[in-house]
């Protein structure tokens, strides 16, 4: 793909999505409009990549992706067409081809746009375009041939003459050009009577000046779909999601109700996970084999291991290493760390803390700004008190501890390895290793006979 450019179209105003957001930047299945083309191209190998924007859309544009593509400026919005014409001007030299998408079709796939790519160079046509046969999609384009079958006009839905829900080959608005012939042709283009523009103004100009015009018919008709207000961003995006449940169920997970789970398009999930209703698995999220997610739960750009159990809990750019079990009815934050063989019950919340390997937290529990070695007990109603009205302090808590219930551990402090607290002890000072202390506030009183126990709370 050396001598190709992509370019995609994001300089439209989307004013039927009625929404201060540009339209590339709503989001299906977690991720926005505009990055589906970009990941698509790129996935064909294209590395010049132009994003056509308005002065009004760079900016929001350039912060969602950054600057692994460049952007053209389109002045004043005057049609597709005069948009490409934006983009051939910012090519360099070298760039023979184009391959042309818009910004609002994320269903479409990358297995179509490959076949695109390799037909028109093929073909030896100046213009290749993506269709779809037989299409109820009234606000598409038609796709119009003589009796040869060689594609003459396209028409949109709204000034043809044929029934307006008849089905018909529809254009998909994706395309690949000649460089050269393009640059030739769209100085041929009429504008509108609104003043516009359009590409597909060069398909009767093509047939007119002799020039091949080849297709390729969608083999997944849905692909095709573009998203014009919110009404077909929701459709669109229940399409992906059932694409995205179907895939992840013929590679070995379990979806228990299709209907009332929710999984991003950037999620992974390994084999033998089961999936539990009322569940939904976001942004980027990676989640191991044989694992139980839900009922009723959220996770948000999480890592979790192999074996692990999330029932009715909330996870928030959380770790948890292989046989961690957590819920029902806790809340990891970002920045909670949880080792092997963690167990949290209900109602326990952690934010910017490492749980060491086998530590238990069985009832309501907060836990921040904590580091807390392997095989250590949390009492139930043990807070870790890390904000002093200004700033965040740390709470260190040794191996094979024992924090008794109701433990208030006023940050900064630590207790050492094999330590313990009494139930209700206000632990302001820090607790020697494998000593005990109780009172409020706590006081050392004696050694930690229970440091060599492991008994639960």
């Amino acid at each position: 793909m050396e001598h190709w450019a992509g370019v995609i179209m994001a300089a439209g105003a989307g004013r039927r999505m009625v929404s201060r957001i540009p339209k590339p930047l709503h989001k299906v299945c977690g991720k926005e409009l505009i990055r589906y083309p970009v990941e698509l191209l790129r996935g064909l190998g294209i590395e010049r990549i132009l994003v056509v924007v308005s002065p009004s859309t760079l900016a929001p544009l350039q912060a969602a992706l950054g600057d692994g593509v460049e952007y053209v400026i389109q002045p004043v919005s005057r049609g597709t067409g005069d948009a490409a014409a934006h983009a051939i001007a910012a090519l360099p030299e070298g760039t023979t081809n184009l391959v042309l998408l818009g910004s609002d079709s994320p269903l479409l796939r990358q297995e179509s746009i490959q076949q695109l790519v390799e037909k028109h160079p093929g073909g030896g046509g100046a213009m290749t375009m993506l269709t779809a046969p037989d299409m109820l999609a009234p606000d598409l384009g038609r796709v119009l041939r003589n009796d040869d079958g060689q594609v003459v006009d396209l028409v949109e839905a709204a000034d043809s003459d044929q029934e307006a829900w008849a089905p018909a080959e529809v254009n998909a608005g994706a395309y690949c050009f000649s460089r050269s012939w393009l640059e030739e042709m769209l100085p041929r283009v009429a504008p509108s009577a609104s003043g516009e523009i359009y590409l597909t103004s060069l398909v009767p100009l093509a047939a007119q000046n002799g020039d091949e015009v080849d297709t390729v018919a969608s083999e997944m008709p849905e692909e095709i779909f573009g998203v014009n207000d919110r009404v077909q961003l929701t459709q669109v995006e229940a399409i992906m999601r059932w694409q995205i449940l179907e895939n992840l169920m013929r590679s070995g997970v379990t979806v228990q109700d299709p209907g009332s789970v929710y999984i991003d398009s950037d999620v992974s999930i390994g084999c033998d996970t089961v999936i539990r209703p009322n569940t939904s698995v976001l942004g980027n999220t990676v989640i191991g084999e044989g694992c139980e997610i839900g009922p009723n739960s959220v996770i948000l750009d999480s890592r979790i291991g192999n074996e692990c159990r999330v029932t009715a809990s909330m996870l928030e750019e959380a770790t948890m290493e292989d046989g961690v079990d957590v819920g029902p009815f806790s809340h990891l934050r970002p920045g909670a760390y949880l080792e092997t063989g963690v167990h949290l019950g209900n109602y326990v919340e952690i934010k910017e803390s490492r749980l060491g390997r086998g530590v238990l937290a069985g009832h309501f529990s907060y836990l921040g700004d904590a580091t807390i070695g392997a095989e250590t007990n949390i009492g139930a109603g043990t807070v870790t008190c890390n904000f002093d009205g200004k700033d965040k302090h740390r709470t260190s808590i040794g191996e094979s501890a024992f924090i008794g219930c109701d433990t208030m551990l006023v940050a900064p402090v630590s207790v050492g390895d094999g330590a313990a607290t009494g139930a209700g002890s206000v632990v302001t000072k820090d607790v020697p290793q494998n000593l005990l202390a109780v009172g409020v506030p706590a006081r050392i009183r004696a050694n930690n006979q229970r440091r060599d126990t492991k008994t639960p709370n």
